[in-house]
């Protein structure tokens, strides 16, 4: 895949970012919704404004393309759009169908289908969409699909990933502090990536809320005129099963592919699912501070020399080391790791 959004900053973008966010947090106050119910809808409607601008460059470009007529035409053809590393969609999962239903339609309900529709013709995907638009009324959703489709076609790719972003940011804000489980402020992410210097290899985040770490790494790589996509390999674990469709859809906004284990039965202190000890060229976490309760029984096969957790378990009930030896073992012998951590873990 091609990464998509080499730069970080554009002004010109700025005031649609406030102007779409602005009239989402309204239409949210008026639907009765709590914050956590709102966001993930209003970011998938955003990736499917997002999803049907490239779809319709590469059946443009395909029906350009001279075709002999044994062979017939293939702009209906799922295979000569993921060749191009774009999605397809079916007439029913574009966006312009939805926009132009009636308001007497079940909207909801035809989103719901449409998300049905491309995690069907796009296995990567698959369980990561949001379904939930039967919670908005058809009204509510209609202004909501004409509010988004302000975004022109004609936007550069990565200001789609500006406006991702600055969504999940402004969602964080409204959810106070446990929108810090699923969000760093890019400053931060930044100084982190501007550290460790992430060029090529292979990067974890064993806490990877919703892949700022993974973008502003690729933003890094981009900004050195290199390909992310050929120089990262991307590896995430992520315990809340929504955080992670988050997090798999702020990587599909900006070209990015990447493993992410997320939701079941995943947790980074007793799971290792990428099989991480001594394995990796970079890691960056915003990890949870000061958990505690951890089940330290679980973990006694983990400790020694070689293992997840080298230096043995700490006596306190608190799991700020635990994350930092992770950090620490998954490291091969040249790594480099970049967090944040509560201040108290330097008591």
């Amino acid at each position: 895949m091609q990464w998509i959004a080499p730069s970080e900053k554009d002004a010109t973008a700025n005031s649609l970012e406030k102007r779409l966010w602005d009239a989402a947090d309204q239409f949210r106050a008026n639907s009765g919704l709590k914050a956590q119910e709102y966001s993930a809808p209003i970011l998938g409607l955003i990736f499917l404004r997002f999803a049907e601008v490239r779809f319709a460059l590469r059946r443009a470009e395909l029906e350009g393309l001279l075709v002999s007529p044994r062979r017939g035409s293939r702009v209906d053809e799922p295979d000569a759009y993921h060749a191009a590393s774009t999605l397809y969609l079916s007439p029913q999962a574009r966006f312009e169908h939805l926009l132009t239903l009636p308001e007497a339609t079940d909207i909801g309900g035809a989103v719901n289908s449409a998300m049905r529709e491309i995690e069907k013709h796009n296995p990567k995907l698959a369980g990561v969409l949001p379904k939930t638009y039967n919670l908005f009324t058809s009204t509510l959703l209609k202004e909501l699909l004409k509010k988004v489709s302000e975004i022109p076609a004609s936007l550069d790719y990565d200001a789609f990933g500006r406006i991702y972003e600055y969504f999940l940011g402004a969602f964080a804000m409204t959810e106070g502090q446990g929108g810090g489980e699923f969000y760093t402020p890019s400053s931060i992410v930044r100084l982190l990536t501007e550290v460790i210097e992430p060029f090529h290899g292979r990067i974890l985040d064993p806490a990877c809320g919703s892949g700022g770490m993974f973008v502003q790494s690729a933003r890094f790589v981009a900004e050195h005129q290199q390909n992310p996509n050929k120089e990262l390999s991307i590896c995430g674990v992520e315990k809340t099963d929504e955080t992670g469709r988050l997090c798999r859809l702020n990587l599909a906004v900006h070209g990015l592919e990447g493993e992410i284990s997320h939701g079941g039965h995943v947790n980074s202190y007793y799971d290792d699912p990428h099989d991480a000890v001594g394995q990796f060229d970079f890691v960056l976490a915003n990890p949870p501070f000061n958990v505690n309760a951890v089940d330290k029984e679980r973990l006694t096969d983990m400790v020694g020399p070689g293992r997840r957790f080298p230096f043995g378990l700490p006596r306190t009930d608190n799991g700020n080391y635990l994350w930092i030896q992770l950090f620490y073992s998954s490291l091969n012998a040249s790594g480099r790791a970049g967090f944040v951590m509560a201040n108290s873990a330097s008591d």
